[in-house]
């Protein structure tokens, strides 16, 4: 599946139902709809779409047809008539420690992401897909294919950096954070994007065609069945989370472009670990177990029952809840540079890292993200012992292991050292 959680994409939809569009828009991207896709009138085909092709001073053409579909606003609004209904994530019950997790790199994207393990039927997938109804707004850069901030050159593209140093106007437009999901059949091509050699070749132009990576930029990149992914794609990922670059190689050509996003995977560890190099790159790591209590198993149930039988009434009553904490993370997200940590505190959970034996410094820098991203979403401005003790657990518990035959701690040696030190 590669399209936007929650969400069809553009040219998923074009391809596969008859469109409208308004003729008075003139700033329409696509020029004409052809019905045969074997003919050519000068125009590359994608789906059946003729979609006349970029061509100017820039380095390389972008020929992505979810970026060029008449509008944002026109994508926006075909994409919400055709999305499927997503359960609602204050409708989740139980698994405090998951939905906490997703909600701090929500927050703070800089905190890497998170790892989700547990049994199988847990509702990981359920809660993860849940988030993208939460997802903030942010600004982006018209037509880019790659997401790019107008205010942040390092998450910007080549060809919008470029029309920042020529001091060319950008048109800006605002756009909920995207949810990509990788499949775990995808190739290399599709996920890191591929580039047309016989137009590089016979025109001289890159016309390089944007993949999964590109899409997820400044967004959310999910992996289901993370531990059964190919090595190869694991390589792919390891490259761009440790760069936030992508950079493709064909043909002796090179093209590089933004590639930031928030990790997400989950799996259930019966189907195999995963890769230690892999493990080490989620922030943070969350355990899910089975709900025991009969009460909440019950409860649960019905309320599965009551979204499969009528979705929208089912997401209807939880409008309200949404809306608040929707509101919430909007809140945390512009309060977070305002908030600090204590020298001590930062001393403290190094000390921690220290003892355990943590390899390298990112479980640190996780740690002290994590507790500002908490106290941000809990409304302070400082942050407690409390909020780090909350937090180190789900930081660090996934760095311990030394042997790869050893399972993951379940926190509690990192709690007892956490105690040890604070106290």
């Amino acid at each position: 599946m590669a399209s936007v959680l929650g969400t069809r994409s553009s040219s998923a939809i074009l391809a596969s139902r008859p469109l409208s569009f308004p003729a008075s828009n003139s700033k329409s991207a696509i020029s004409s709809l052809s019905l045969n896709p074997g003919q050519n009138y000068g125009r590359r085909f994608y789906g059946g779409i003729g979609i006349e092709e970029k061509m100017g001073r820039a380095l390389f053409a972008v020929t992505n047809v979810a970026t060029e579909v008449n509008s944002v606003e026109q994508a926006q609004k075909i994409s919400k008539e055709s999305q499927r209904p997503v359960y609602p994530f204050t409708a989740i019950v139980g698994q405090e420690e998951m939905k906490l997790c997703l909600l701090l790199n929500v927050i703070d994207p800089k905190i890497g992401g998170v790892m989700i393990m547990g049994d199988r039927g847990t509702g990981k997938s359920t809660t993860v897909r849940s988030l993208v109804d939460l997802l903030p707004v942010i600004k982006v850069v018209v037509g880019d294919p790659y997401n790019s901030d107008p205010e942040d050159p390092e998450a910007m593209g080549i060809e919008v950096r470029e029309s920042v140093v020529k001091g060319e106007e950008l048109s800006i437009t605002f756009s909920k954070i995207n949810m990509v999901d990788l499949p775990l059949g995808a190739t290399e091509d599709r996920v890191c994007g591929t580039i047309d050699i016989e137009k590089a070749l016979t025109e001289g132009v890159k016309a390089f065609e944007p993949g999964l990576l590109a899409k997820a930029n400044r967004g959310i990149l999910y992996v289901d069945e993370v531990n059964l992914l190919d090595d190869h794609l694991v390589d792919v990922l390891l490259d761009s989370a440790a760069s936030g670059w992508n950079t493709v190689e064909r043909e002796g050509i090179s093209i590089s472009h933004p590639a930031r996003f928030i990790l997400i995977g989950s799996g259930n560890p019966e189907e195999g670990e995963l890769r230690p190099q892999l493990l080490d790159r989620f922030g943070m790591h969350a355990q899910v177990g089975t709900v025991r209590d009969a009460e909440l198993r019950v409860k649960i149930v019905e309320e599965r029952a009551r979204f499969d039988k009528n979705p929208k009434e089912f997401r209807d009553s939880y409008k309200a809840e949404q809306a608040k904490l929707q509101q919430q993370i909007a809140s945390a997200r512009s309060s977070l540079p305002a908030v600090q940590i204590d020298h001590d505190l930062k001393v403290k959970i190094s000390k921690v890292c220290a003892e355990l034996n943590v390899d390298g410094l990112r479980g640190d820098i996780v740690s002290n993200r994590a507790a500002k991203a908490l106290a941000a979403l809990k409304g302070r401005d400082k942050v407690s012992a409390e909020d780090i003790a909350t937090v180190i657990p789900n930081c660090l518990r996934h760095r311990l292991r030394k042997d790869p035959l050893e399972s993951i701690d379940s926190g509690l040696l990192v709690i007892e050292k956490f105690y040890e030190v604070f106290s």
